[in-house]
């Protein structure tokens, strides 16, 4: 990373008449040479409009979350001086100190460029109390550790702790791989903790007896304690998530002594929702391959079942397609001289990654041994700026280059349905997909498609007409049924957000759709016949702010989302019996633009992830807000 030769504080203020406020930019010289002639470049979520109103700057450019000004005609910045301009005219007012310049860097009349320190926004005349308490202290009213709870437990706590649990002689070779599956877990999540299982006798450990019983469930497990513990197990699933039961109750007891280990009873315990999922956004911040496969292991611990994959959006393309290697050596780099410009927190230096097909079957392979199908996502028609970028091809020449913006500053951002080499290049990306992922589904977007989109294409009006089809939506809706059977010819099920509905929307045969606009939109979607994963915004999107204080990190678009809120919510309450099995289950959903660190990713994803475990694993009536708050925080963090 380019040392800092300039420092930007940016600072947001009310204006009386105008709704969004406006930014106070002051831009530092930190070196010893003066410049003239010279651009700043920032990005923000809160964007100005086309022509904003500046003091003290010439506005330049927008394009999506990329701001560029310049300062007046002749102006000089010497060393230690400042240039202090204002910027009005903004989409909407800033509320929390996540909503200013999230990076920065100077272009200088040369070309180059250097990097510009910038921390967040502050709000004028605001002094930030102490932060938000976003759990209680919390209630331990049975001494266990076991999060989610189990749906039925009668345990009788001792006094002592077994140093490890081990199998009897002549457990069968698939359970103890299963055992060790589960202790390897363990280590990566905490590996400074004492090992929960050895795989021979322990002079002070416990025995442990492994029993297949066809008559549970494939993802449920019993566990009894005495003299030995018995995990009884329908299935491969159920006997890991009584592993995983048994290695959390020791851990537990080990680290907090409010806790401890079981002398006798029993444990019988299923999961609520079949699909208990949890998304990823890498598009807007790249995820190492390491780093993702600790996310998996994180969810196997809070037996979460499903690792949504979203690899592509406006922002970068991160999944290697052999046929389209332009997709990661144009689409996955961002930076001030690269075809996609920084956003989001890039400055400088150009940043780019993307997952190897060779990681893509180890991540897979990882999530498989811990029963987490991966359910892979490239986000179309719309959220396709790196797409198109990397193969222009694909857009129809005759088209004006802005004739309609997404909701986040993209211009014509969305696949042409009516250029027929979409289809072909889809084909050719599904390929390949599906010799990467052994999912059954495959998530195609289909979200937040402008409404005047493909309206200034010949190309795309021509084949409305053609097929007598009714605006962007019933075009949208002929592209994704063309998908749909794109996908059922190489045996995958679609998935996509609520909008696949929109204009005529798809066969709901076998198609999932994710209600995340608000919890209603989940009941309308089950109407129509769709199943339905709920992952409303207002609940399970963990990119919202949980306080309303200034100093609380996030956004806000769909309010102010507490732990309590994320833990207390129900996605079935307003299910009629007769559609609650259209009901698939629920998923946390992790979006990248706010996460900057990994400090901001804990803060953020932790505690309403495991809110979000324990809602997805445990019946309504054993939930309890003030046990979870007491276990949350010894849950693994990223």
């Amino acid at each position: 990373m380019s040392e800092a030769l300039f420092r930007l504080e940016n600072t947001w203020h009310p204006i009386e008449g105008d709704e969004g406020g406006g930014f106070v930019f002051v831009l530092v010289n930190l070196s010893d040479k003066a410049f003239s002639g010279f651009k700043l470049a920032y990005t923000s979520l809160t964007r100005v409009k086309a022509d904003p109103r500046c003091e003290n700057a010439s506005f330049l450019r927008r394009h999506a979350n990329f701001h560029q000004f310049a300062p007046p005609e002749g102006f000089v910045l010497a060393p230690g001086a400042s240039w202090r301009f204002t910027v009005r005219d903004l989409w909407r007012p800033a509320h929390h100190r996540t909503d200013g310049a999230k990076s920065a860097y100077v272009t200088f009349q040369d070309g180059s460029h250097a990097a510009v320190s910038v921390d967040d926004l502050l709000l004028e005349g605001y002094s930030p109390p102490a932060p938000a308490r976003l759990l209680p202290e919390g209630e331990v009213k049975e001494s266990f550790f076991l999060l989610p709870w189990p749906a039925e437990m009668t345990l009788t706590a001792g006094e002592s702790l077994p140093a490890a649990l081990y199998p009897v002689a002549g457990t069968l070779v698939d359970d103890l791989k299963a055992l060790q599956v589960v202790n390897g877990l363990h280590r990566r999540l905490f590996s400074a903790a004492p090992a929960i299982f050895a795989l021979t006798p322990h002079s002070h450990g416990l025995p442990l007896v492994f029993q297949s019983e066809t008559h549970l469930q494939a993802d449920a497990y019993r566990l009894t304690f005495a003299e030995a513990v018995v995990l009884a197990y329908g299935g491969s699933a159920g006997r890991q998530y009584g592993l995983t039961a048994l290695a959390q109750l020791l851990h537990g007891a080990r680290q907090d002594a409010r806790f401890r280990f079981p002398v006798s009873g029993h444990i019988a315990d299923h999961p609520r929702y079949g699909w208990r999922g949890c998304h990823l956004d890498v598009s807007r911040q790249f995820y190492p391959a390491g780093d993702v496969s600790r996310l998996i292991d994180i969810l196997a611990w809070l037996k979460l079942n499903v690792f949504h994959w979203h690899l592509t959006d406006d922002e970068a393309w991160r999944l290697e397609i052999k046929a389209f290697p332009q997709l990661t050596e144009i689409g996955a780099c961002r930076g001030p001289d690269e075809p996609l410009l920084p956003q989001l927190g890039n400055g400088a230096d150009p940043v780019r990654g993307y997952y190897t097909q060779e990681e893509v079957r180890h991540i897979v392979a990882h999530a498989g041994r811990l029963h987490i199908d991966v359910v892979p996502e490239i986000d179309i028609p719309g959220h396709s700026t790196a797409t198109l970028v990397a193969l222009p091809e694909l857009t129809d020449g005759q088209e004006a280059p802005d004739s309609y913006r997404s909701i986040q500053g993209y211009p014509n951002n969305a696949l042409n349905p009516a250029v027929e080499w979409t289809y072909t290049f889809l084909g050719q990306v599904f390929d390949e997909m599906v010799q990467l992922f052994p999912s059954k589904i495959l998530h195609v977007g289909g979200d937040e498609v402008a409404a005047n989109t493909w309206m200034g294409s010949p190309l795309a009006l021509a084949s409305m007409e053609k097929h007598g089809l009714d605006g962007t939506f019933g075009l949208q809706s002929h592209f994704m049924k063309r998908v749909q059977e794109m996908l059922r010819a190489r045996g995958r099920e679609l998935a996509g957000w609520d909008e696949v509905s929109h204009g005529g929307g798809v066969d709901p045969n076998g198609t999932v759709l994710m209600a995340w606009q608000k919890p209603e939109v989940g009941l309308d979607l089950a109407r129509q016949g769709y199943d339905v994963v709920m992952t409303p915004g207002q609940a399970y999107y963990l990119d919202m702010v949980q306080d309303d204080a200034w100093q609380e990190p996030g956004t806000s678009w769909a309010g102010t989302v507490r732990p309590e809120h994320t833990y207390t919510y129900e996605a079935v309450a307003e299910f009629p019996p007769a559609l609650k099995p259209r009901l698939r289950g629920v998923q946390a959903c992790i979006w990248s633009e706010h996460f900057l660190n990994r400090d901001y990713f804990n803060h953020l994803v932790f505690p309403r992830l495991p809110a979000i475990a324990e809602a997805a694993w445990t019946p309504k009536d054993r939930k309890d807000w003030l046990r979870f708050a007491a276990l949350a925080p010894l849950s693994p963090r990223y």
